[in-house]
C-alpha cells in the first residue's frame, strides 16, 4: 500500500522552500513520495495575470526535483486541462492508487481558507490533510481534522522571488539550480 503526499501549487517559479517541505513532509511522514503537482489554471488565481506557461511551470518543477529521492513533479493536473481543483487531483491520485493512502500538503495560508474550496467537504474524505506553517500565517489551521509538520521556516514566496528578478536581484540559492539555468534559457522572471 503506497503511501503519497500531493503538494500542489502554482510554482511560478519554485523556489528552495518548496523542496524543503517536500523533502521533510515526506521523512516525517515516512512517505513513499510526494508529487509536486503543477497547476493548470488555479482557480483561486484568476484575477492575475499569468506570468508563466504551465508547461514552463512543470518544466522547472522536473528540473528542480530531478535527483531528489521520494519528490517528483506531476503533470495530471496540466493534462486535464482547464481550472484547476484539488478534489479532481485527489480523485485522479486514488483511481490510480485505490488502496493507497493520500497526504494532502498545505501552506497553513492556503489550509486557513480551505472552506472556500471547490467541493471542500470531500477533500479531508479522500486525504489526510496535512498543514505545514508559512511567514505571516503560522497558527492558521484548517476546521477540519489535519496533521502538523514541522519544518524550517523559510521566509520565501513565489512572489518574492518574481520581484526579486524584477528588481535585478539574484535567484541563485533562492531558486534550484537546474530550475534556475531552465529560468535564464527561456528568458523568464526578469
Amino acid at each position: 500500500m503506497s503511501r503519497i503526499g500531493i503538494f500542489g501549487g502554482t510554482f511560478d517559479p519554485i523556489h528552495v522552500g518548496h523542496l524543503v517541505v517536500a523533502v521533510w513532509v515526506r521523512a516525517e511522514l515516512e512517505l513513499d513520495r510526494v508529487e509536486l503537482v503543477v497547476a493548470n489554471e488555479p482557480w483561486q488565481k484568476l484575477d492575475r495575470p499569468p506570468l508563466s506557461s504551465a508547461q514552463d511551470r512543470l518544466a522547472m518543477v522536473k528540473a528542480a526535483v530531478d535527483g531528489i529521492d521520494g519528490v517528483a513533479a506531476s503533470s495530471v493536473e496540466i493534462d486535464r486541462g482547464g481550472l484547476t481543483y484539488t478534489v479532481d487531483t485527489l480523485e485522479a491520485f486514488r483511481a490510480e492508487n485505490p488502496n493507497g493512502s493520500l497526504f494532502l500538503v498545505l501552506g497553513s495560508d492556503a489550509a486557513g481558507g480551505l472552506d472556500t474550496w471547490h467541493r471542500h467537504e470531500e477533500i479531508a474524505e479522500m486525504a489526510e490533510l496535512v498543514v505545514v506553517d508559512r511567514p505571516g500565517a503560522i497558527g492558521q489551521r484548517p476546521s477540519v481534522a489535519h496533521r502538523v509538520v514541522d519544518c524550517p521556516l523559510l521566509d520565501l514566496s513565489s512572489t518574492s522571488v518574481r520581484e526579486w528578478a524584477d528588481a535585478g536581484r539574484p535567484l541563485d540559492g533562492l531558486v534550484p539550480a537546474a530550475a534556475l539555468v531552465y529560468c535564464r534559457h527561456k528568458g523568464l522572471y526578469g
